[in-house]
Parts: C-alpha cells; structure tokens; sequence
C-alpha cells in the first residue's frame, strides 16, 4: 500500500469520527490556529493502532507518509506522525534530526513541540552527538526549537547532564517569552526531583538574571 492510499485511508477515518462542535472547541483552545475533525486523543489514537503496531515491526520510518501528513490543515494529521514517530523512535537516529527538525519549524504551537520533544528526547539520550545539535537549538532564532533544547532531558534523573542543562538555559536567560521562561523554570523543577541541591545552587547563582516564573517553578520541589 503506498503512502497516498495509507493517508486517505486514515482521512477518511477522520472525516468518519469528526464531531463540529468538538472541534470548534478545540480550535478555540488552540486560539484559532489549527484546524480539527475533533476527535478525542483516546478515540484518535484507536483508529490507527494497528497501522503503528504494524510499522513498529517493521521498524522503518515511512518518510514520505509522515510528510504527507504534516502538510495536511487538520491537526490530528500532526498528531498521528508524532504518536507514529514516538512508536518507532528506537529505530531513529541522529541522522533524522533534519527531518524531526523541519517538523519542529512547521506548524508550530505548544502541542505539537511538547509531544515532539518526547521523540527529540529519545534521540538524544541514544546519541550524544544530539548534545551538540541541542546547544545550538539552545541557541537558535526560533523560540521554539530553543523549548526543545531546554527540555529535552526531562524525566533523565541520574543520566542528566547538568553541564549541558547549564549551558542551554544559561542562554536562554533574559527572554521575554512565556514558553522559554516556563521550560526553563520546568526542566530546573524536574531535575531538582534528583538532586535539589544543584538546582538551589543553580537559582543562588543566577537568580537575579532569571525571569520570576522561571524560579517561581523551579523552586516547587526544593
């Protein structure tokens, strides 16, 4: 079956489950920027389990699909290549940051970078050339990409690399933008589960250059 009868296939799907008056409500929670058949994550998801069971068997990653999909308006399409990308994200490599990247400068708000920071994450903790990728996503003109880079060692614990934890959130101090402040503020309150020390000594040294919901979150757990 080739990419165009798979994504038609789970078009029509959609098209099948579509409720308008969920979807002008989720339309409406994005602030009107995405288009949406309205249908649940639960109920979502369950229209294409069997087609990620498959391809996680297979282990390869059906570019041109996902591509497809990605362009599609409606956004349960993007959610569909994440939750796919997430399924198989053992069997991508550094290699396929490009591609990962070209997603996360597309079509972009909270939704979409959140869930695939969790697939960046994957990369990241098989790769440790992604350190470097991740400093100069810690450093890039696009916010988003620096939200990635901030968070991408969520959930580490033990295996966290505070010096690379440092140095992206060092360069991420004195922005003005609530998504920034925000991840930073998390990764900081995150990592102060494992080892709260660091992070207080983190907020001392640095306090008076970090935006007040940064510190504000960083310092629930300590």
């Amino acid at each position: 079956m080739d990419k165009t009868d798979i994504y038609l296939e789970l078009k029509t799907a959609f098209e099948r489950a579509a409720d308008p008056e969920k979807a002008a409500a989720m339309a409406a929670y994005m602030r009107s920027r995405f288009i949406f058949y309205g249908i649940p994550t639960p109920e979502r998801k369950a229209l294409y389990k069997d087609l990620l069971k498959d391809r996680r068997k297979t282990k390869r990653v059906d570019w041109p699909l996902l591509d497809r999909c990605w362009e599609d308006e409606h956004r349960e399409f993007q959610y569909f290549v994440i939750d796919y990308l997430y399924e198989l994200r053992k069997s991508l490599s550094f290699e396929d940051m490009p591609r990962l990247e070209t997603y996360a400068r597309t079509r972009q708000w909270w939704d979409s970078i959140d869930l695939l920071n969790r697939v960046v994450e994957a990369v990241a903790l098989a790769d440790r050339r992604m350190d470097g990728l991740m400093l100069d996503w810690s450093r890039d003109g696009d916010f988003w990409l620096r939200r990635i880079a901030i968070d991408h060692q969520l959930g580490r614990r033990e295996r966290t690399d505070t010096r690379l934890l440092e140095e992206i959130v060092l360069n991420n101090l004195g922005s003005d933008e609530f998504f920034i402040n925000k991840s930073i503020g998390w990764a900081l309150r995150d990592y102060a589960k494992t080892d709260p020390k660091w992070v207080r000594d983190f907020l001392t040294r640095h306090m008076d250059e970090m935006d007040k919901l940064s510190v504000r979150e960083a310092g629930k757990y300590i």
